[in-house]
């Protein structure tokens, strides 16, 4: 369950994503947003994750507050970790969508992958 916090930067996050193709989904741990199946943003009460390419990467790592996404210590190239300090504001926050929304809705959309079926126990 999401804290106070992290429902606050949600909800401010989603309010600056006009676009109707996006899509909320929970993943590393509090909610992502989509576009056309492709991550753009996830917020959490640790800040921010933006995904704003390989190409944007540099401008994006001279922004106050910002660094490289190394979760389990692996790094995800194109991908920034925001911390809470540099999306205190709604211009700095909205700096970070507009940032992720320029490489992110140029990729084409992710094709849908069927349902995998659940394997365990038969149920009873």
């Amino acid at each position: 369950m999401p804290d106070l916090m992290e429902t606050v930067l949600i909800e401010r996050t989603r309010a600056l994503i006009p676009d109707e193709n996006v899509e909320q989904k929970r993943m590393f741990g509090s909610i992502c947003f989509m576009v056309n199946g492709n991550m753009l943003l996830c917020a959490s009460k640790r800040g921010l994750m933006a995904r704003v390419g390989k190409d944007q990467e540099a401008e994006a790592l001279a922004r106050p507050h910002a660094s490289p996404c190394e979760p389990a210590g692996r790094p995800m190239p194109g991908f920034i970790r925001v911390e809470p300090e540099g999306i205190e504001s709604d211009t700095d926050l909205k700096g970070w969508v507009d940032l992720a929304r320029n490489y992110v809705c140029a990729l084409p959309p992710k094709e849908t992958k069927p349902k995998k079926a659940r394997t365990g126990r038969p149920s009873r």
